[in-house]
């Protein structure tokens, strides 16, 4: 009589919404949602963080699914980007990355009406309970580009195409001449400020004019493979960004400055899959392989190549700093003295340009 008693007993609970759960672990998998502010393209930012999206499908799906991840490219900042984002917290996403500056404050307003769901805002700054936010040192590798340019380049002038005039963009062409003039301490670098991420025809202007001001070698802080094609048309020399492109500009390419967010990303959603991630800031570069200088190129001599992976050897450990004293700006005002550098928090709030920089902030 008991065991039958205590049959019907387990019967009603099991059937009472909730039990059979609770007594079973989920194995839904994790829904990761990403938005891209360009289209998907074959190298370039978002690219990068494609690559990014698929190591960690790989390394957290391989024994079995842990993750689910849905994506949105060539979203707009501003509005477009906090309709996606929102969009996707309301579809069941538990972790959403938001890869562009501009995705900042968005992904802030959205987080705000969403407490459950963990944000990771790429290059943003700010932060909340349930926002994250992560950067690269893109300059350590900018650095290292300029004292490739600086070692090939015959009229001693590279020609830099920018998007935005924000601190990421403004170290990047500090260090890429500060690495230049190590090297050639006459080297200038002329600048072109777009104020677009995106947009070819107006990049491949800007390096057709920067070589026609005798830049042969462009760098470059756009989204597009613009301006290494017009480098490999024109016979000249360019720094790739983000990724290696030497599909499209094999003749041009002395090297790949290039970005990886794969172990980045799979460490957090893991976290948010036990329960142990937390915000934070994280600031990550040569030492930890989110940024590498390598992809050389033909016009690039074996001594400069072995060069920079010594000098790229040496930034990992410390004992080489792109923003070491003395550094003049470009009004030849002395911003930092001979055996001083500058502190991350200056790094971050950078707003001057370097001596050899022709150019000025807007």
């Amino acid at each position: 009589m008991y065991k039958n008693l205590i049959a019907a007993l387990f019967a009603l609970a099991v059937s009472i919404p909730g039990f059979a759960q609770a007594e079973k672990p989920s194995t839904t998998p994790l829904k990761v949602g990403f938005v891209y502010v360009t289209p998907r393209l074959p190298s370039g930012w978002v690219h990068q963080h494609e690559l990014g999206r698929l190591a960690m499908e790989e390394k957290l799906n391989k024994n079995g699914r842990k993750v689910q991840t849905v994506f949105v490219e060539n979203v707009a900042e501003g509005a477009d980007a906090e309709r996606v984002i929102r969009d996707m917290a309301q579809q069941g996403a538990g972790l959403i990355f938001t890869p562009s500056f501009g995705y900042m404050e968005p992904t802030l307003k959205v987080a705000a009406d969403f407490p459950n769901v963990k944000f990771e805002s790429i290059t943003g700054y700010k932060t909340a309970a349930n926002v994250s936010a992560a950067n690269a040192r893109y300059y350590e590798g900018r650095f290292l580009a300029g004292i490739a340019a600086g070692r090939v380049s015959k009229t001693g002038i590279a020609g830099y195409v920018a998007g935005f005039p924000i601190p990421e963009v403004i170290q990047g062409i500090n260090a890429f001449a500060l690495g230049m003039r190590s090297v050639n301490p006459k080297a200038q670098v002329k600048l072109i400020w777009l104020n677009n991420w995106f947009d070819p025809a107006r990049e491949r202007e800007a390096a057709i004019t920067l070589m026609n001001q005798k830049a042969d070698v462009l760098a470059f802080h756009t989204a597009s493979e613009a301006v290494m094609v017009a480098a490999q048309e024109r016979g000249k020399m360019a720094i790739a960004y983000h990724s290696d492109m030497r599909h499209i500009a094999p003749q041009a390419q002395l090297l790949a400055v290039t970005h990886h967010w794969g172990d980045y990303y799979s460490q957090r959603a893991e976290q948010v899959i036990n329960d142990t991630w937390q915000t934070g800031n994280v600031w990550g570069g040569v030492r930890e392989k989110m940024v590498q200088v390598g992809s050389f190129g033909p016009k690039l001599p074996m001594r400069v190549q072995t060069e920079l992976l010594r000098l790229q050897r040496a930034m990992g450990r410390g004992s080489l700093q792109p923003f070491a004293g003395p550094i003049l700006d470009n009004q030849d005002q002395v911003v930092l003295a001979r055996g001083q550098s500058l502190s991350d928090k200056e790094i971050l709030n950078m707003n001057f340009l370097v001596q050899g920089v022709q150019g000025q902030l807007p």
